[in-house]
């Protein structure tokens, strides 16, 4: 069975509902036909994910998350998906969402990307967001506890 945990690196966040996100993540990555070893989600700020934007992609930007793949096997899932909750925040605003699906929906894309899902081109981006969508279903049917 994979672990997936919960990192915060210079921000104050207290991620909520971790038991019934870490086993949507796990049965995402499941439907996906991939086995998930260890996936590490590092909840930061914009300077932070700026820096490293700036350090390994080269990309003077400010950007919601950034996916590093471990994994040499496509099957396989190994992984750090860094989120910058000042973009989650803000997003979340501009697009009339709730903070919760705003940062499960980056949460599921990071995923995504490990399982192979690209969003350079239109059409790759499109069906991304589509299985974004999909996925997030799934889990307000599935695993949303309401409180």
């Amino acid at each position: 069975m994979g672990s997936v945990s919960f990192i915060v690196e210079d921000i104050s966040f207290l991620m909520k509902g971790k038991r019934v996100t870490k086993k949507w993540i796990m049965a995402c990555a499941s439907q996906e036909g991939k086995e998930l070893l260890e996936l590490c989600y590092i909840f930061c700020s914009d300077s932070y994910l700026l820096k490293m934007n700036e350090k390994y992609l080269k990309h003077d930007t400010l950007t919601d998350t950034i996916t590093f793949d471990y994994s040499s096997d496509k099957e396989i899932i190994i992984g750090d998906v860094f989120i910058s909750i000042d973009r989650v925040m803000e997003n979340a605003t501009k697009f009339s969402v709730s903070f919760e699906e705003e940062i499960n929906r980056v949460m599921i894309h990071g995923l995504l990307h490990l399982c192979g899902y690209s969003d350079k081109k239109m059409l790759q981006k499109k069906k991304m967001v589509e299985m974004e969508n999909f996925y997030l279903k799934l889990f307000n049917k599935k695993f949303h506890v309401k409180h």
